[in-house]
Formats: C-alpha cells, sequence, structure tokens
C-alpha cells in the first residue's frame, strides 16, 4: 500500500493560513471562461490509489488526466468521508489553486460537497454517484455510469459457472447503487438458470478487510461456488473466494491478476476514459452538465477480458448480451417482478432501462437474493 502523501501537511498548512489571515475564495469570472487555458485539477480517494479497486480505478483517470497537455494534477488518498475531505478540498483550491475537484467517495457528496460549493463558486466540484437536483449549487457535477450492466454480464458468467445454483454477493453499504448490482448479478444468472439464488452479506463499510474475508468464507461455507461484491477493494474477497477454489468475478477494476485461473470477468470503471473529456472541457471553456451518466457504449464501463474457465456456452451468451447493451435502451429490470419480500415491485409489462433514474432510487432485494437490507 502506498502512503498517504501531503496529507499531514496539506491539512496543517490549510489550519496555519486559515489562522493567519482566514480562509481565501477564488473570484473571477465565471468557471467556464475562466477554466479556459491551463488548469489545475484535484483528485481526492477515500482509500490507496492502488487497493484493485474503487480509488484505484479513479486513480488511473487520474494519470490519463496528467498526460493532458497544460494541466496540472494534485491528489490526496486515504481521506475519510469527514470533515477532512472539506479540509482537503479547501487545501487544494486556496493552497494549490484548483478549479476543478473529484471528490470521487459516495459519502463526500452531502454534507461535504453541499457545504462548500455555495462557498467557492467558482470553483467546479465534480462527484461520482452524487445525485444533483435543481436548487443545488450549480457549480456541483454529478457522474457515474450504468455499472448494473456489467453486474448482469458478471452473473451471465456465474450462472454458466456455478454447479451448486448458489452465488454470493460482499456488499459494503445497503445504498441503492449497491442494491442495483446485487439485483443485476442475480438476475444476469437468472437469465441461465432461474433456480440460482444469490446470497448477500453486508459488512457495514466500505473498506473492512476482516469482515470482507468473514462474509466470503461465510459464503463459500453456504455452498456459493461464485462470488462477487460491491466494496471499495475487492483484492480480499478475491483472494479470499478463490483460496477456497470458489469462482470469481471482479468490480470497479481488473483483479484477473490475483486469481488468473478463477477469475470470470469483471465489471470495471473506465475513468481513463472520461476523465481527460471532462477536464478537456474545462480547458476549452466549456460547459460541464450537472448531471452526467454513461454506460458500456458510452465509454463509463467496461468488461474484463473472460478468464480460462469460461465456457463457451457463457462465452456466447456473454457476447450475444453485450452487443445488444451496446446498441442502448437495454432492461435489466422487466415485470412481473418481487422483492424478496414478496411484495409487487415491477407490474407485468413495467421495463426499467438503464438510463431510469428511478434505478438510483432502488430500495429493495429483488426475489432469489438471500439477505435483508436491514
Amino acid at each position: 500500500m502506498t502512503q498517504p502523501f501531503k496529507t499531514v501537511t496539506r491539512r496543517r498548512l490549510l489550519q496555519g493560513a486559515a489562522a493567519l489571515s482566514g480562509a481565501t475564495m477564488i473570484s473571477g469570472l465565471p468557471f467556464a471562461a475562466r477554466a479556459a487555458g491551463p488548469i489545475t485539477v484535484g483528485f481526492i480517494y477515500v482509500g490507496p490509489r492502488d487497493d484493485f479497486g474503487y480509488n484505484q480505478a479513479h486513480a488511473e483517470g487520474a494519470a490519463a488526466v496528467k498526460a493532458m497537455e497544460g494541466v496540472t494534477v494534485i491528489e490526496e488518498e486515504n481521506v475519510p468521508e469527514t470533515i477532512d475531505v472539506q479540509k482537503t478540498m479547501e487545501s487544494m483550491i486556496n493552497l494549490d489553486g484548483a478549479t476543478l475537484l473529484f471528490p470521487t467517495s459516495f459519502g463526500y457528496f452531502d454534507p461535504h460537497i453541499l457545504t462548500l460549493a455555495p462557498k467557492y463558486p467558482d470553483v467546479r466540484f465534480e462527484h461520482a454517484a452524487g445525485l444533483w437536483t435543481d436548487g443545488m449549487p450549480p457549480n456541483i457535477g454529478s457522474y457515474f455510469g450504468y455499472i448494473g450492466m456489467g453486474q448482469y454480464l458478471n452473473g451471465i458468467v456465474a450462472g454458466h459457472m456455478t454447479k451448486t445454483k448458489k452465488i454470493g454477493f460482499v456488499a459494503a453499504k445497503p445504498i441503492p447503487q449497491v442494491l442495483q448490482n446485487i439485483n443485476s448479478f442475480l438476475l444476469g444468472a437468472r437469465s441461465v438458470d432461474p433456480a440460482i439464488t444469490c446470497q448477500v452479506i453486508f459488512t457495514g463499510e466500505w473498506s473492512l478487510a476482516v469482515k470482507e474475508a468473514e462474509a466470503t468464507n461465510a459464503l463459500c461455507d453456504a455452498g456459493c461456488d461464485v462470488i462477487t461484491c460491491h466494496v471499495d477493494s475487492p483484492k480480499v474477497v478475491i483472494e479470499t473466494a478463490a483460496g477456497r477454489g470458489a469462482y470469481v468475478c471482479g468490480y470497479h477494476a481488473d483483479q484477473s491478476a490475483l486469481a488468473p485461473e478463477l477469475y470470470l470477468t469483471g465489471a470495471e470503471w473506465n475513468w481513463a476514459g472520461v476523465y481527460p473529456k471532462m477536464v478537456q472541457t474545462a480547458i476549452d471553456g466549456g460547459t460541464l452538465e450537472n448531471f452526467q451518466r454513461g454506460g458500456l457504449a458510452d465509454g463509463y464501463i467496461k468488461m474484463s477480458p473472460l478468464g480460462p474457465a469460461v465456457t463457451p456456452e457463457a462465452k456466447a451468451q456473454f457476447d450475444a448480451t453485450l452487443a445488444e447493451m451496446m446498441k442502448g435502451g437495454f432492461a435489466v429490470f422487466k415485470g412481473p417482478m418481487k422483492d424478496n419480500q414478496g411484495n409487487v415491485v415491477l407490474e407485468e409489462g413495467q421495463v426499467q432501462v438503464e438510463t431510469d433514474i428511478a434505478l438510483e432510487s432502488m430500495n429493495y432485494l429483488v426475489e432469489g437474493v438471500i439477505g435483508s437490507t436491514s
């Protein structure tokens, strides 16, 4: 693991500067006009940049931005979802002159970005997964990808590879994006065999290695022979599951190197293809949308190459479904559908395509998922 860099110095410098002269605020022309030309961009991660997961995927995007002409990139890792992230953002603004920030963790949005954005109206705050809505500060952007589509593809391969008809999911917190991934994973598997079930265990934290290992072992003990996850760093889950002889599907980034023979595929972010475009828009003095989403066809997400264990039948359905997804308008969620408490969540004929914003408010687990959100 890399050590946090500038973490202590950055925050202490900010506190000292504030004590002497008070916090300063960049002022001048509106963001789009003022940002034209050279720009300083800040990236903030809740964990280490080499975590084989969420933070690494964003760091790969930052690395692509570093290669751009006229761009200075500053980064800070291991910043918790507390007042610390406000201190980090302010130091990047006041000490480094950053005018475009990418605070990447889910919990940075509310209250932290929402608190600072009105204070620094000439700085652009771009946040992954937050739901920007009318009435929020206009210098906030919300961007994310339809990565549930990737988990559906994971599920298709899992459905072909499972022998026990039991697949498993290690999850951090029961927020909508996580629930959507769990449900998508099972629905992909059930497109192969409707008898398949998915057991989920929530750890309660984005990164908690001990609980992730315990949860993975518990799933293996319960007979789950294909396992995936939604935690910040899938490394522990992948290595623990593979150590027990289970197949694994990755998430966030490519973890195939951790389990070369048992890694089936994975749903990955493609921030290296997204961030340079956003930064170039800022350099050109263009307008960044307050709400941006994209899927496979838009280059926001990608799939890990299929592993050596994947059967020809699994590959054929995977490829065919991926081709349909690339056309746009693919629907994972189709009625009639019940949650795992027996409640109807989609009536006959109801369809939710990938772009349906209601999916980002999901609060249920579908029928066939063993587990609870509470």
